[in-house]
């Protein structure tokens, strides 16, 4: 097809998704592409029949629009120089233009000077959407979203052969600021020959936006987050410039996006500070340089409940706003109670609260799923308080036989009922005079012990069975539950009176699977079943360790000490590997080494099946070959269904 034909085609699309406004003309189907011909139509009455040539202003216009942007121009070079660089072998050249659409800044091939001059590819060429009608410049001015505008996508009938792929750059008040564009004189026919294009595009657009954001904000204090702790301090994404106050007064494009409110009219108000975008309080976040070795501290959004991690960019200018001093003795350091998380947000509110309250005789209840290390924290505040030196016990009130259950909380005294002790007994609350009563499960105690333990906590004494005269206790009670109590108070499952009586604090727990701080976890459970002897010393490798990170912990902590358990068990020379894993860390996938190089195969059945043929079923042969442990191969047959011939059995 000639260019001229070509051309012709092209106008006669055009004034047809004109006549009748449907999308079935356009090209590539985007949303873009078609209010942008609508634009050119309607509004800026250009005549897709009428091509217009190349616009390049003066080079006195030129350099009041350079000007005008100077600031941003000396720090967008290195980024524009950098993406010059991976494209230009490609045949695209660079275009890096102001908000108006005109070209301050541009890298291409000299070679091609005048095509690419004349085509509008050239320093101080006009792409604004009035000018040149449908373009990725002018219509990502317009839209300010990126957009490939991709051959016969254009307006302009002259245009149909180039291929533009543009992303806006915003300042930090979120007005429009630049675009970049990267485009080639041609191209594969297919529009989705430019997805990587649109992508490294955007990729550098943020790049260049950020690096203008810090430029800007560099004489005050930045916090910059990322969803990856490892990225924050080199990538992260959100950017906040904040005052002394800890009130945000600018944010990058990113940032923004997470201080929208869908409660708002408009669907955005911004939150004014800080500790309203996130679940924190202001020394949180100054304190973060000095909490972790990596300098970088986890915070939750408020609104999606997603963890966040947070590095603090100091102003060049002048003196951090708190001193270290001050930063660390905001809070009381309590071994007990500090082993127990590393940097999770809801960890460290719950941690928090209960330094304040552990040396206070008020009730707390412990609220969290089954497994999620209850009591391991009511025995921490009791270590941690002055009541260390008397006893924990410990109740399950879940597990004590109903008809047991009067008797082992308050005791009896001799002759009580058959079958009695002959001097009778103490009580699990007496026992705990002094000390502290853990009762876990509390939710399952039955209503008519609910109201002796509410007389026990009103009155300071109980009654042991068949005594005549109650006896004086002090104890310190913890409650701890997986139940919703709200809900057994609405069903007449529980007393509401005793629930206030025990709910003088709440302290939340979160599932292992939601923990900012899964590593610490896992590190801190291994080392406690090493220190308790209750396995010998092992290490975690880094497959296996990044395996454990993804899994969800459905069982949470006591999930996790099984499944640590069972690799130890399974393991060689003292190493967990991925392959030593309990099958369901494995995300239901199969999973084959080679070497050190992993291949997770979701049925493996075959390649299995044919290594034990090939080797005979000799099961220590096949676990060489594929690079893993014995039990690795049998677990992988039973997952498989793959059983060993009756004449062999196992090898």
């Amino acid at each position: 097809m000639t260019m001229q034909l070509a051309q012709r085609r092209h106008i006669d699309a055009i004034l047809n998704f004109a006549d009748d406004h449907s999308s079935l003309g356009l090209p590539s189907g985007s949303e873009f592409i078609g209010r942008s011909w609508k634009r050119c139509i309607n509004k800026y009455g250009l005549d897709p029949s009428q091509p217009r040539s190349a616009r390049i202003v003066t080079q006195q216009t030129l350099k009041e629009h350079q000007d005008s942007v100077d600031e941003f121009l000396n720090v967008a070079r290195a980024g524009v120089e950098q993406l010059y660089t991976n494209i230009a072998n490609l045949g695209y050249v660079l275009l890096l233009t102001d908000h108006q659409g005109i070209t301050v800044q541009y890298l291409g091939d000299r070679r091609y000077d005048q095509r690419l001059r004349k085509a509008g590819l050239y320093l101080g060429a006009d792409w604004s959407e009035q000018y040149a009608g449908t373009c990725a410049v002018g219509t990502c001015i317009e839209e300010q979203q990126p957009l490939t505008c991709h051959r016969v996508d254009h307006f302009d009938a002259s245009h149909i052969n180039l291929t533009c792929t543009s992303a806006p750059i915003l300042d930090p008040l979120g007005n429009l600021l630049a675009v970049l564009d990267i485009s080639a004189l041609d191209s594969p026919d297919a529009h989705s020959s430019q997805t990587f294009a649109l992508h490294l595009t955007q990729l550098y657009a943020r790049m260049i936006e950020d690096a203008y954001f810090l430029r800007r904000y560099r004489n005050q204090t930045i916090v910059r987050c990322d969803s990856s702790r490892e990225f924050v301090q080199v990538n992260g994404q959100y950017l906040f410039a904040i005052d002394d106050d800890g009130c945000v007064e600018a944010a990058n494009t990113a940032g923004r996006s997470l201080m929208l409110s869908p409660n708002s009219d408009n669907g955005a108000a911004p939150r004014p500070d800080l500790t309203s975008l996130f679940e924190c309080e202001l020394r949180d976040i100054w304190s973060i340089p000095y909490d972790h070795d990596d300098q970088v501290k986890a915070f939750r959004h408020c609104t999606s409940g997603i963890t966040f991690f947070a590095a603090l960019i100091q102003p060049r200018t002048r003196s951090p706003v708190s001193p270290p001093s001050e930063v660390l003795s905001a809070d009381e350091s309590v071994p007990e109670l500090d082993a127990l998380a590393a940097d999770d947000p809801v960890m460290r509110r719950t941690l928090g609260l209960a330094k304040r309250l552990r040396n206070r005789d008020v009730g707390l209840l412990i609220l969290g799923e089954t497994g999620t290390g209850k009591e391991v924290l009511a025995r921490a505040v009791h270590d941690s308080s002055h009541r260390s030196r008397r006893a924990f016990v410990a109740v399950n009130c879940a597990a004590i036989p109903e008809s047991l259950i009067e008797s082992e909380l308050f005791g009896y005294v001799a002759g009580a009922f058959t079958g009695a002790r002959p001097k009778g007994m103490r009580g699990m609350i007496q026992q705990a005079d002094g000390g502290t009563l853990f009762l876990d499960e509390i939710g399952d105690m039955p209503l008519q012990l609910q109201t002796r333990l509410l007389r026990v906590l009103a009155e300071g004494e109980i009654l042991p069975v068949g005594a005549d005269s109650p006896v004086k206790v002090n104890c310190r009670v913890i409650a701890a539950t997986h139940q919703d109590l709200a809900q057994l108070i609405e069903r007449g499952a529980f007393r509401a009176d005793l629930y206030y009586r025990l709910n003088g604090a709440t302290l939340r727990l979160p599932a292992l699977g939601e923990r900012a701080d899964r590593q610490h976890v896992i590190n801190r459970v291994l080392m406690n079943l090493i220190a308790q002897g209750e396995l010998p010393e092992v290490r975690i490798r880094a497959d296996a360790m990044s395996a454990l990170l993804a899994y969800d912990w459905p069982g949470n902590i006591r999930q996790l000490v099984n499944a640590l358990a069972f690799a130890e068990a399974t393991c060689d020379h003292g190493q967990i590997t991925v392959n030593d894993l309990p099958e369901e860390c494995l995300c239901d996938h199969a999973i084959t080494a080679t070497g050190s190089a992993l291949v997770i195969e979701q049925d493996v059945s075959n390649p299995l099946l044919a290594a034990l043929e090939k080797y005979q079923w000799n099961v220590s042969e096949v676990a060489r070959s594929y690079g893993v442990s014995r039990p690795t191969i049998y677990r992988w047959m039973q997952r498989q269904g793959i059983e060993t011939p009756r004449f062999l059995g196992k090898r």
